[in-house]
């Protein structure tokens, strides 16, 4: 979106930009250089987002991704600035517990002053809201970035042609990034020892509610680390829903669980933990985050090689959170724009 991204204006002769991935880290450098560049966003999902991800099974709805966020630095603050003027994130005043040997060893509740954001009127709004007046190339993966003399051409799934660049930025979960780069890019040795685990989420729908003393809760010792109530949130419909995350290390040892296994196991869990039975939802759905969060890290905000105009950002570089992600696809983007 034209005038969102946060930095001087650099006289730049209009280079093309390709930015694979439209998570937060991919909108928020895609923004930052639109004003300076011509700049194309491509993603193999059908709509931008990422892991802040909403996902409808009318009457009700899930944000099965990022479960809220938080914002520490002025930079990030003035970022979402607009969006909270224009309601498209709002924050949640959920009463929160942490659930230790399953019982509650901690409770409080979330207010205005250290407010804890959602989209609204799902999570998936601040991707809609950044992608305005940006190019996206939707539904479309890219499976290769090639080198040639005059920058970088893409390739589709089919080897198809998507177009030649003078820079490449992913943003993209590390295992994708380096099946991507040619092993001679100067920084896929750190894209590929970075390894990312993976998340399975339990999404459950309740006609007749359920009662809960508590809309939001951080698990410990289980195999789910995480429960809400997706429905407390702002501008959500009446319709009861409920979202648990597995922890990191289970979905990465049951990478091959057969779907309805994982979706069993966890209700189970989930029953255990929260004391009530939740086998009788009346609707049941699971999916898998293959690359949710990653344990190695080597302390940059993102990869650059101005030499062949090439990079990488996201999350992982820092911190599995959504400020991280804008961490790095800002320090990137203004990398990027200082060197030109």
């Amino acid at each position: 979106m034209k005038g969102i991204g946060i930095g001087i204006g650099i006289g730049i002769d209009m280079l093309n930009i390709a930015v694979i991935g439209a998570g937060l880290s991919g909108l928020t450098a895609a923004n930052i250089l639109n004003t300076h560049a011509n700049v194309t966003v491509f993603d193999k999902a059908k709509g931008p987002s990422g892991r802040l991800a909403t996902r409808r099974a009318d009457p009700y709805n899930f944000d099965h991704g990022c479960q809220f966020f938080s914002a520490k630095s002025s930079t990030f603050k003035e970022f979402l600035a607009p969006m909270l003027r224009q309601g498209v994130i709002k924050p949640w005043n959920a009463t929160f517990v942490e659930i230790e040997n399953r019982q509650i060893t901690k409770s409080r509740q979330w207010d205005a002053q250290t407010p804890h954001y959602v989209g609204s009127p799902s999570m998936n709004a601040v991707g809609k809201f950044l992608s305005q007046g940006l190019s996206l190339v939707l539904g479309t993966a890219v499976t290769a970035v090639g080198k040639i003399p005059r920058g970088w051409v893409l390739k589709g799934e089919t080897g198809q042609n998507l177009g030649q660049f003078d820079w490449v930025v992913s943003a993209i979960p590390a295992q994708q990034a380096a099946q991507l780069w040619p092993e001679d890019t100067s920084f896929y040795t750190k894209v590929k020892s970075a390894k990312m685990e993976g998340c399975f989420t339990l999404m459950l729908g309740f006609e007749a509610g359920l009662p809960l003393d508590y809309q939001a809760a951080l698990v410990r010792g289980e195999d789910i680390s995480w429960i809400s109530v997706n429905s407390s949130k702002p501008d959500r419909n009446s319709a009861t829903t409920l979202l648990v995350h597995s922890t990191n290390g289970w979905a990465t040892q049951h990478d091959g669980l057969d779907r309805n296994e994982a979706l069993q196991h966890l209700l189970k869990q989930t029953s255990l933990v929260m004391g009530q039975d939740v086998s009788h939802a009346d609707h049941k759905a699971i999916h898998q985050w293959r690359y949710a969060n990653c344990s190695k890290r080597t302390g940059e905000t993102h990869f650059i090689d101005h030499a062949s105009r090439s990079g990488a950002c996201g999350d992982w570089l820092i911190k599995g959170r959504v400020e991280a992600a804008f961490t790095s696809g800002y320090s990137i983007a203004q990398d990027i724009l200082s060197q030109l």
